[in-house]
């Protein structure tokens, strides 16, 4: 799959790309290559069908040429609204967007409450839904409902940029 992630990723990057997810399902018989521009003007620069197109043919021809990676069906597409946040780049480019973030070792708080007379407990917290503020030394800044979560990015499970209509 390594091997399959790089071959992919470095043409996808040549076409000026970058390689947001890939996806291997029904037996490894459909990929899913999703994709967003390098470099986009905004937030609303988004992928369409002709760079899609254009990817799609890249990659067919790339992986015609390796004989041991046998698919059936290509799909290309761009990540959609809700797209995966993987790299530091992502949450750099994100900024300000609202995410679900998961962690795979949990956050303790401590709680005040109310019901037991003010006393303090501690919560353990795995999934978080918040604005990006920003990332710095290889961890996110999320501020859920005023409170900021420092998170370190190699805790992170899971996340997904999470927006607001």
């Amino acid at each position: 799959m390594q091997d399959l992630h790089t071959l992919i990723e470095t043409s996808v990057n040549q076409l000026g790309f970058d390689l947001v997810d890939l996806e291997i399902s029904n037996r490894g018989k459909v990929l899913r290559v999703f994709i967003d521009k390098k470099n986009p003007v905004d937030i609303k620069d988004s992928v369409n069908i002709d760079d899609c197109s254009l990817v799609s043919n890249q990659l067919g021809n790339v992986l015609a040429i390796e004989n041991d990676i046998d698919y059936d069906r290509l799909e290309v597409s761009s990540p959609g609204m809700d797209r995966v946040l993987r790299k530091e780049q992502d949450f750099v480019r994100f900024v300000g967007e609202r995410a679900t973030v998961k962690i795979r070792v949990p956050i303790i708080e401590l709680v005040v409450n109310a019901k037991s007379a003010g006393k303090e407990e501690s919560v353990t917290k795995k999934n978080f839904v918040g604005f990006i503020r920003g990332i710095e030394n290889g961890e996110v800044q999320l501020d859920c409902d005023g409170v900021v979560y420092i998170i370190a990015l190699s805790n992170i499970e899971k996340a997904r940029l999470n927006p607001v209509f």
